[in-house]
């Protein structure tokens, strides 16, 4: 049975949105990866790695709190549309299986979560979304989708491309036991 709470495969449409409701969109994004679960989270957790994923990640990233626990509060610098500080607060974070935080940039606030789940035929199906919910967007909410739909796409598919990379390094890293049963 299909979980709704869950996005589909792929970038989404824009989600329909009640009149009564203020002018809200989720972006979803999904994607695999050779690796495992904790091969995935391992580089994901790793925020000096962020900049080479997306050329407007900064490398000033700071933690207040313990890193990747709900409460802790993540900052880092992006260059693009302009400079400037983006600050997380994580609310849920379940490794090597989800995080979940609050973004804080430019005064807007976004929800963005990151599901791992093990993968049928192999690796991990990653996906995320992120919630974009502020009554002063109006006009302003495609232009956010446009900017993000972009970002996801590239920052994910260079993650993917690390984690595949560490998946093969780590199976070119085992050696056969001699005396082993298998």
């Amino acid at each position: 049975m299909r979980n709704p709470s869950r996005p589909e495969n792929g970038l989404s449409r824009q989600v329909p949105v009640p009149k009564s409701q203020s002018d809200s969109a989720r972006i979803s994004h999904t994607i695999f990866t050779r690796a495992q679960c904790d091969v995935a989270w391992k580089v994901f957790s790793n925020c000096n790695l962020w900049p080479g994923f997306s050329e407007i990640h900064g490398s000033n990233v700071q933690w207040h709190g313990a890193p990747w626990s709900a409460g802790s509060r993540l900052q880092f610098d992006i260059a693009e549309p302009e400079p400037t500080r983006v600050e997380c607060v994580i609310t849920l974070c379940a490794p090597p299986q989800c995080v979940a935080w609050i973004i804080h940039v430019c005064g807007h606030t976004f929800q963005q979560c990151v599901l791992f789940e093990p993968y049928m035929g192999g690796g991990t199906k990653i996906t995320t979304w992120i919630e974009l919910t502020n009554p002063d967007l109006g006009g302003g909410l495609t232009k956010v989708r446009l900017l993000l739909k972009p970002l996801l796409q590239t920052w994910f598919g260079n993650f993917t491309a690390e984690c595949d990379h560490q998946a093969r390094m780590a199976g070119s890293q085992r050696s056969v036991d001699p005396c082993s049963q298998e």
